[in-house]
């Protein structure tokens, strides 16, 4: 992947991978418990919601992340 890839000069900043990494799982997570919610939602309403909430929070917390990366200077 080209975004760990070393340049000439440069070195990989760990806590720019590491922010990227929390990034990806907080989006990703939080999409399949959200999808998760809503298939479980019409059996168990109150842990279907409750799935749908946590997973929406999630994933929103990683797309402002992706915001926050892009305000970054390296």
């Amino acid at each position: 992947m080209s975004y760990f890839k070393k340049s000439a000069g440069t070195e990989v900043n760990k806590s720019l991978a590491r922010l990227g990494a929390l990034t990806w799982t907080l989006i990703y997570a939080g999409l399949l418990a959200l999808v998760w919610g809503v298939w479980v939602e019409p059996n168990d309403e109150d842990t279907g919601w409750l799935m749908m909430s946590g997973g929406a929070l999630a994933a929103a917390i990683g797309f402002f992340l992706i915001y926050i990366r892009s305000r970054i200077k390296n």
